[in-house]
């Protein structure tokens, strides 16, 4: 059995997303990556793609809600363990919380108590780079309880909304640009 291409699992992820207009809201366009989950060599690509952006890293930080699920595949194939940032009041021990602003909205995000080690090289793994707001308050969580961010990895950067601007110089792999 042949191992896949970096180009060809780039082509499998690329035909699984979905581009959904007006969703949550008139003028955003969300982007769906349900077929991209449910589709398992699409999610292996995913998983291996995203795990070449920071091989050297000792914990993958997987960001709310989708990010869990691609950061634990990430997790695995990187032989690490991964950690949950959820949105505010999902945590029964916190040890830091950030809000931040949304395309459409603001939220909050907490870091869970005593799971981050000081030192540690986290991989931060989300679905879309919009804003930057989401990512930005994860990094600064992550490096609040004293990690270094190796770098931030996703499926999928909206260039015109400039989060990566927001990464303070953190290194950005996105897997696709729209």
């Amino acid at each position: 059995m042949s191992v896949p291409t970096p180009a060809a699992d780039l082509e499998r992820v690329t035909g699984l997303l979905r581009d959904v207009p007006d969703f949550p809201s008139p003028g955003i366009r969300f982007w769906d990556l349900s077929a991209l989950l449910a589709d398992g060599g699409g999610l292996a690509a995913t998983t291996r793609l995203l795990a070449s952006a920071a091989d050297d890293a000792d914990v993958v930080v997987g960001i709310e809600a989708r990010g869990f699920l691609l950061g634990a595949a990430v997790a695995h194939a990187l032989g690490v363990g991964v950690v949950a940032v959820r949105k505010q009041g999902k945590l029964p021990m916190v040890a830091a919380t950030r809000s931040y602003d949304l395309e459409y909205g603001s939220a909050t995000l907490e870091l869970p108590a005593e799971v981050l080690r000081p030192g540690a090289r986290a991989l931060l793994v989300d679905d879309v780079l919009a804003t930057g707001g989401t990512a930005a308050a994860a990094a600064e969580l992550v490096e609040g309880a004293g990690a270094q961010v190796a770098a931030v990895a996703v499926v999928l950067e909206l260039p015109a909304l400039h989060g990566r601007e927001r990464l303070d110089g953190h290194p950005v792999h996105a897997l696709l640009a729209r």
